[in-house]
């Protein structure tokens, strides 16, 4: 299994020059393999692989490669061929796309040693040591440990908008050393939940637990009050910059807020339940709605979704993606469909008589239909209506926040 941990790095102003030139070196070299990519004959290159024979030459041309780690100049040329990858599965999906662009220093703010070239050091306190080859060492905030059983591949450097530094050490477990997920025969409505990604609540369960939204009025209106002090500045201007990296920190600031949100709710739900069940929404296709645009961003539903399911991995959860359609007008009970405009917040059904609440409803149908995708049935002796709960436990934003979020089964 393969996932990154991230910490802040602390680099003195000289090293931080340093960092700066090979971050550019490595955007001329990005660029080279795009000019190379369109003009050389593609018996010589058309893979990371075969342009890497290239590099030897690119050296003995241009001296400026020689100073920078061989694998991490490797790596720059695979991220132009991954890049040119996602273009083609994108395209693949029916999607209009492109091509790749020559960028520009403003677009090109990271670079990843792969393999070798970088050390971590000094880890038995909350400050760390980074070694990069060719560069020196880094204070890095080691606020959380990397897993014993977990070996560093690769070391990515990259610096923000805002102009703060970050390392992301990607990871690589043993699938031996994960948890065992348990056995899909054992799954049953106490042990697996669905989860509705709702509208008056962030997630409403099948079980009766809801999640409230994420207030973020004040972050927004901060972020329009800087946003409109970065209008009255001389564009190229000191104080332009100065006033372009406070926007940066303000949305940086959402970005973590929301993220952060987000940990704290699938780290719950993977620990508390053997199975989760999730919609697979068409994210895309909702934020190009007209209405509520805005607070579907910030929802970020497919980065939870994408959150829930690596965590399943680490945590020994099944996470199981499905059909979202009709989950809403379908009847839990029977299954007719009633169609129900978005301000209707009860489920009635006019066939069996079933009421409940609307999302409490879309989670049933979700947890029944992930029950269908695993090949079981649902249990006969758990008949909806005594599944649903009557009450329905409500957590807020700011129980979450604090993080007490993963004690609320205690208290339920």
């Amino acid at each position: 299994m393969e996932y990154s941990h991230r910490y802040p790095v602390y680099p003195t102003q000289e090293v931080a020059a340093e960092l700066e030139y090979h971050i550019d070196v490595h955007r001329q070299a990005y660029n080279y393999t795009l000019y190379e990519y369109a003009h050389v004959d593609a018996d010589n290159i058309g893979s990371a692989y075969k342009h890497h024979s290239r590099l030897p030459g690119w050296k003995d041309e241009f001296p400026v490669f020689s100073g920078v780690n061989p694998k991490a100049l490797q790596r720059t040329v695979t991220r132009f061929y991954q890049n040119l990858s996602n273009l083609s599965d994108q395209k693949a999906n029916g999607n209009k796309v492109g091509k790749l662009t020559w960028k520009s220093p403003r677009e090109f703010q990271s670079m990843t040693y792969s393999q070798s070239g970088f050390e971590l050091k000094n880890t038995s306190g909350r400050h760390a040591t980074l070694w990069l080859s060719k560069i020196g060492d880094i204070k890095i905030r080691y606020h959380r440990n990397i897993p014993d059983e977990a070996d560093i591949k690769e070391a990515t450097v990259k610096k923000e908008t805002t102009g703060d530094w970050f390392v992301s050490f990607g990871l690589e477990t043993d699938e031996d050393d994960l948890p065992e997920k348990p056995d899909v025969d054992s799954l049953n409505a106490s042990n697996s939940v669905g989860v509705d990604l709702g509208i008056l609540n962030y997630i409403h369960t099948s079980d009766g637990k809801t999640v409230d939204w994420l207030n973020l009025e004040d972050e927004y209106e901060r972020l329009r009050r800087e946003q409109r002090k970065l209008s009255r500045k001389e564009q190229g201007s000191n104080n332009y910059e100065k006033q372009r990296k406070q926007v940066a920190k303000v949305k940086r600031h959402i970005r973590r807020k929301v993220l952060d949100y987000q940990h704290k709710i699938t780290t719950w739900l993977v620990r508390e339940y053997d199975a989760v069940f999730v919609e697979d929404l068409d994210v895309k296709g909702m934020l190009e709605q007209s209405h509520n645009a805005r607070n579907k961003q910030d929802a970020a539903w497919r980065q939870f979704i994408t959150l829930l399911e690596y965590k399943a991995d680490l945590y020994g959860c099944h996470v199981v993606q499905v059909e979202a359609a009709g989950t809403t007008k379908e009847c839990a009970s029977c299954g007719g469909e009633t169609a129900k405009p978005i301000w209707v917040r009860e489920h009635s059904c006019p066939s069996c008589g079933f009421e409940c609440d609307r999302d409490a409803n879309a989670a049933m149908n979700v947890l029944q239909r992930g029950f269908s995708e695993l090949g079981l049935g649902w249990p006969e002796d758990t008949p909806v209506e005594t599944a649903l709960p009557t009450d329905t436990t409500s957590v807020s934003a700011k129980r979450v926040c604090r993080g007490n979020l993963d004690r609320l089964s205690d208290r339920v």
